[in-house]
């Protein structure tokens, strides 16, 4: 166990969680990125209590979730990391964007823009680290009655 590269990883592990909606990779990607079950808590962007899930169904929920945008870009800075042994705990802010095509949005808004932070934690696995827990905390949102665009209530925040 080196600090240095736990942190590095842990920092790379964020940014394939970033890709998994951005890239819309919901086949490999999703299981070098969370544990399974994993426990999610999207409270603050969507009317759903935390919850924890097997990973193949939260699979199915990133998917439906991004299914109605043409494009989404995550950017997840200034990582604050707290490695104790096979646990950490991760702190990063976010500027999430998310952008339906013009046919769906028509003469109203076309971007669903989210601010905030992740409270994440991973822990080491065989694998490598994987994310067990991902709260985001939203601090400010433009246009979040897209959040649901396409997709039912109970699905429409997990992976903002």
């Amino acid at each position: 166990m080196n600090t240095l590269s736990d942190r590095a990883e842990l920092i790379e592990l964020m940014g394939r969680y970033a890709d998994v909606a951005d890239l819309k990779e919901f086949t490999e990607l999703p299981g070098l990125v969370f544990t399974d079950p994993v426990t999610l808590d999207f409270s603050s962007v969507a009317d759903i209590p935390p919850t924890s899930m097997a990973l193949g169904d939260y699979v199915e929920v990133l998917r439906g979730s991004f299914a109605p945008f043409a494009a989404t870009h995550h950017v997840i800075s200034g990582h604050v990391i707290d490695i104790e042994g096979d646990s950490a705990r991760i702190h990063a802010h976010v500027r999430a964007e998310h952008w339906l095509p013009d046919e769906v949005a028509g003469d109203g808004p076309n971007r669903w823009l989210v601010v905030g932070f992740y409270d994440n934690e991973a822990v080491r696995t065989a694998d490598g680290w994987r994310l067990s827990r991902v709260k985001l905390t939203s601090k400010y949102q433009e246009n979040s009655h897209l959040s649901g665009t396409g997709v039912t209530a109970g699905q429409s925040g997990p992976g903002a």
